[in-house]
């Protein structure tokens, strides 16, 4: 399930004086396509065919600020120092079909995802020049809009206590970017991201351990002449079942920028982004009738180090309903005719 905030809502340009000053953030902003913590606990476990649909709150809350040295256009150096404030409140919906058909050997879903929410953003920029001299701006915006819509394959097969995953996913833009605008949850330009998974679930012990990674490709942003790097991520998570219906543990990320952004937009240089995140999480299993069953979970993460990206700290909400797995049927005795 994706969540996903736009990179360039934080990539707006302040215009101060002859000068042109930009966050000094890693991407077009410092937030890129993938938004770290996606993947949970049980990320690589096949479900019940069927027709599934998923709820989530996500709450994301950064700050940023850093300096960079840069080479004005005529060669003289200076330096930028930019701060940025933000806030989003989103609240993502996606339906899930899960075929019961097995294809090469695994078990294939499609999900299609978009999201309403509101953002806030806040950017303040002081500018030293070659000889001293500084100037400063600021700017801020918000917005209730939409994400774009998010598509994701997945193919995940079981043996035991083995669960192996593989995905892609990708968005299409949406109409409600505006590159006028502070305030975006789309990114006017298109992202693919593919990678795979892994799950270790023993159900006599109750001991679960998740791990998915990937690489993103995004592509140029035409509004701003900018495209971010290539993005290497892994999220993890462990838990331990407390019941049959009661999960807790701990969540985390790594996110690594593994090539410089390119294009005229891109001023400042490459600014490859780095962050590290851990937070707790419990997840509810909910039994409901007519054959379905919810899910609840809610963990947290906060950023243990950032270099080039804003610090952020989030909260997820996940509620999913699905087909229950039909119930086992009671074996029936041997009945032995002499």
């Amino acid at each position: 399930m994706r969540g996903h905030l736009g990179k360039a809502g934080f990539a707006a340009t302040l215009a101060l004086t002859s000068f042109s000053a930009q966050p000094a953030l890693a991407d077009s902003g410092g937030v890129g396509f993938w938004l770290p913590g996606i993947f949970g606990s049980l990320a690589a476990v096949p479900v019940t065919p069927g027709w599934a649909y998923s709820t989530i709150y996500i709450h994301l809350n950064e700050k940023g600020g850093g300096g960079q040295n840069f080479v004005t256009s005529g060669g003289v150096p200076g330096s930028v120092t930019a701060g940025l404030n933000a806030h989003a409140d989103v609240l993502v919906q996606g339906i899930t079909y899960t075929s019961a058909m097995p294809v090469l050997g695994g078990q294939a879903a499609v999900t299609l995802i978009t999201a309403p929410g509101n953002i806030g953003v806040g950017v303040d920029a002081t500018l030293t020049g070659p000889r001293g001299n500084t100037i400063s701006g600021s700017a801020t915006d918000n917005r209730t809009t939409l994400t774009d819509v998010f598509y994701q394959g997945t193919l995940k097969w079981n043996q035991g206590v083995h669960n192996e995953m593989v995905y892609i996913t990708g968005n299409i833009p949406s109409g409600t970017y505006d590159s006028s605008r502070l305030a975006n949850l789309s990114f006017g330009f298109p992202a693919i991201d593919a990678g795979a998974g892994y799950t270790y679930l023993d159900l006599k012990t109750g001991h679960e351990f998740s791990i998915v990674g990937g690489l993103t490709y995004n592509f140029t942003n035409p509004f701003l002449q900018y495209q971010n790097g290539i993005d290497f991520h892994v999220d993890w998570a462990a838990s331990q079942f407390v019941s049959k219906t009661v999960h807790v543990g701990v969540a985390g990320y790594f996110f690594q920028q593994i090539t410089d952004d390119r294009g005229p937009g891109a001023k400042l240089g490459g600014f490859r982004g780095q962050a590290v995140g851990i937070g707790p999480q419990i997840g509810f299993m909910i039994p409901m009738s007519d054959g379905y069953q919810g899910y609840l979970n809610v963990r947290g993460y906060k950023d243990l180090e950032v270099e080039n990206r804003p610090n952020s700290w989030s909260t997820w909400v996940t509620f999913s309903v699905s087909q229950a797995a039909p119930a086992t049927a009671p074996s029936k005795p041997i009945v032995r005719k002499y």
